[in-house]
């Protein structure tokens, strides 16, 4: 090995020290499996498999169009990296003749939880498609190293993590890495994903990560984490990874990587080494200092505040209430935030927590019992299908909820079956600003603003993305801190509030109770006009004339009527 690659090892070392324990849940300190690349010459036969044998019909899966060979121009060592060379140049095997040759190798090594580290550069030419990802042992995929001793299940219930894939995703930039899992309740153009960028994909080298826990699966760029996937519950169908999977490093040509310039010729996928690390040595020392405290009540969510130490430096929590489980991991040392949602607002709930590691060893003090009370509901909640931008098949629920004096938890749950790829974006209405928000489950997706002044108005809306197109709804408006519900059956269709409409330069109203506020919006959701108080008449003489909505706050009821202006 190189002096400078044992200087590397020794700073992603310490770098590994430095992000593993805050950002993924199990630590993997033991490596397990690794090639470093360096003999040149051919890849290690003892620890490759070249899968070149084409898929039923003569084609390689999403329209891609190369031939995978063993040919050593298309996969070699060299100067201690592994080069994987997509070419073009017409290439005739098994009676199929494509235009474009690359290699695609299987690890013959499988395991069961672990972390996976990569360090690479890519291809970036458009209609490269270059990836590090894995497959479940089990897969029965005809030519794979595995398939004729273990092949007993279809794709995607052997499940697929995609460590690295980059070129599939033409709406991000050029330097965009994606991760992703392919399960039976998602798969082909999956919801579960995430990305990040990464600065000169092609001249630079990166180390892309895995870590694979029984809890979750967590996704680094050079130590940083960007996306995790943890269902709640864990099914066959959300959850098939169990079991071993092994490595899987190719470049596919075409399909969906796009069209091929018509210039190119060949790119490479260059990768320093390939390494994986798991816990294998015995432990037998019980985790200690093991403490559990109650953090921030809702009127639907208790927080439970984990924390303990143990020389393997994860721990396991185990939390029961009523019939309810639910399991989770943590760092040694490090407070574990584990929050219980979908509660009953005023409800007293009793939870029994456990800590152990994961070798079962349990902490001394087992189990700790807490109780809290769930608080009364401090919001607005809502039911529409209104758009600002796109449209809504069905519709969307909404909820703003006052957590302690000055924070605020934004939820909404897309109503709309016929949307897939779906991300959610916040935003703000002034200044605008947009913010990822993050899924809870199934389509709900939420975000909490913190830091909030009582009182003061709020004006947010949501994007919701999705494959070919966006949806976006009108801007609501929240007081923090107010207690309210915006459902239509709210909005008073009563005459006590009597209104000029049509209405040109100035609205007169009739009516026998106090206006507080009067806000008129756009038929797209803009709010145009926001006056307080503005007693038996109100000037409209800015509005240009055309359709508005009208929502009149009086007597803590909102009225809410279409307004004409000519």
């Amino acid at each position: 090995m190189s002096t400078s690659k044992i200087a590397h090892l020794i700073s992603i070392f310490f770098l590994g020290i430095n992000f593993s324990f805050s950002q993924v849940d199990v630590v993997y300190s033991d490596l397990v499996w690794s090639d470093e690349f360096n003999t040149n010459g051919a890849v290690d036969p003892a620890k490759w498999h070249h899968q070149t044998q084409l898929p039923a019909g003569g084609g390689w899966f999403n329209g891609e169009v190369q031939h995978y060979t063993n040919e050593l121009a298309n996969s070699f060592v060299n100067n201690g990296a592994l080069h994987i060379v997509a070419i073009r140049q017409p290439y005739t095997s098994q009676g199929f003749t494509k235009q474009f040759t690359s290699a695609r190798l299987n690890s013959k090594f499988a395991f069961t939880y672990g972390r996976v580290d990569v360090r690479a550069k890519l291809p970036i030419q458009q209609g490269t498609w270059p990836a590090i990802w894995m497959l479940g042992k089990n897969v029965n995929e005809d030519g794979g190293f595995f398939d004729a001793n273990f092949g007993t299940t279809s794709w995607p219930a052997c499940g697929e993590i995609d460590i690295m894939e980059h070129g599939i995703t033409p709406s991000r930039p050029i330097n965009y890495v994606q991760s992703a899992l392919h399960t039976p309740s998602s798969f082909g153009n999956t919801v579960n994903h995430g990305g990040t960028l990464a600065a000169n994909l092609g001249t630079d080298f990166h180390v892309y990560s895995m870590n694979w826990s029984p809890f979750q699966i967590t996704f680094l760029l050079d130590g940083v984490a960007f996306y995790s996937y943890n269902p709640a519950v864990k099914t066959p169908s959300n959850w098939p990874f169990n079991l071993d999977q092994y490595l899987l490093l190719n470049i596919a040509m075409g399909g969906v990587a796009g069209t091929i310039n018509s210039n190119f010729s060949q790119d490479t996928m260059v990768i320093d080494y390939v390494r994986v690390y798991q816990n294998v040595q015995a432990d037998t020392q019980i985790p200690a200092n093991f403490t559990a405290t109650l953090g921030t009540i809702t009127s639907s969510s208790i927080e439970l505040l984990l924390n303990g130490t143990d020389n393997s430096g994860s721990l396991v929590y185990g939390v029961t209430y009523g019939t309810n489980s639910t399991t989770t991991a943590g760092n040694s040392g490090v407070q574990k935030s584990v929050v219980i949602s979908g509660l009953s607002p005023n409800t007293n709930y009793s939870f029994s927590v456990s800590a152990s590691d994961l070798s079962g060893n349990n902490a001394a003090n087992n189990a700790i019992v807490l109780s809290a009370t769930t608080t009364g509901v401090t919001g607005c909640s809502g039911t529409s299908n209104l758009a600002q931008q796109g449209s809504f098949s069905t519709g969307y629920n909404y909820a703003f909820e006052t957590l302690g004096t000055n924070s605020v938890k934004i939820t909404y749950e897309l109503l709309d079956t016929d949307k897939v790829g779906l991300v959610a974006y916040l935003w703000r209405q002034s200044p605008f600003t947009e913010t990822q928000m993050t899924n809870v489950s199934g389509r709900i997706f939420t975000h909490t603003l913190t830091g909030q002044t009582p009182g003061a108005t709020l004006n947010y809306g949501v994007k919701f993305a999705y494959a070919n197109g966006m949806s976006v709804t009108p801007y609501y408006q929240y007081v923090v801190g107010n207690n309210c519900n915006l459902n239509s059956d709210q909005f008073s269709n009563d005459k006590s509030i009597l209104m000029q409409n049509p209405a040109r330069d100035v609205i007169l109203f009739d009516q026998n109770t106090t206006i507080q506020n009067v806000k008129i919006y756009s038929l797209l959701g803009q709010l145009m006009l926001d006056a307080d108080q503005p007693q038996s008449s109100l000037d409209i003489s800015s509005l240009s004339s055309g359709v508005y909505f009208v929502l009149i706050q009086s007597d803590q009821k909102i009225h809410k009527e279409k307004l004409i202006i000519e």
